[in-house]
């Protein structure tokens, strides 16, 4: 049974009735319907902390999606399993391949920025100051695009770029 029928949460249910209409109406193929439904039962596994399923319905959802934005999206959420499990190489190859589809990501190149940043922090604690202002550096590098992307978000990291004069 699809995740999408067996979920008890309301606002899940909400978000499964009007995406099951909106299926219907909006002509797309078979292959493009069945790839959301994946994507939706993924998102909805990985809301849950299911992080295995997620990754299993999301790999099916590329299978099928031919869409590189849609794709990119998908791409995106892989990344995020991987960086809620410690895995940051593997969400940062993730987060690289959802930009080549999609440039326009601030959230991708956001999370980008914060795991450079804390590759940098563990770089100060083991004593490495040189490896760790190229880690900062690079997390500014991607903190700049996420704010060009969607100026006045990204708070905290446009006051860590001024503070650390970082900011051109």
């Amino acid at each position: 049974m699809p995740r999408s029928r067996i979920n008890g949460n309301f606002i899940d249910k909400t978000f499964s009735i009007i995406a099951n209409i909106l299926l219907r109406i909006i002509p797309t193929t078979s292959g493009e319907k069945e790839a959301f439904t994946y994507y939706r039962d993924g998102m909805s596994a990985q809301s849950e902390g299911n992080y295995a399923e997620a990754l299993q319905n999301y790999y099916e959802a590329m299978r099928l999606e031919i869409d590189p934005y849609d794709r990119s999206y998908i791409l995106y959420n892989i990344g995020l399993i991987h960086t809620s499990n410690g895995e940051h190489t593997k969400a940062l190859e993730y987060y690289f391949r959802a930009l080549e589809r999609n440039p326009f990501l601030p959230q991708a190149f956001n999370n980008m920025a914060v795991i450079c940043h804390y590759r940098g922090e563990q770089a100060i604690q083991q004593g490495d100051s040189e490896i760790a202002e190229s880690w900062f550096d690079q997390a500014a590098e991607y903190w700049k695009q996420a704010i060009a992307l969607t100026p006045g978000n990204y708070i905290e990291a446009h006051n860590w770029l001024k503070i650390t004069r970082r900011f051109e």
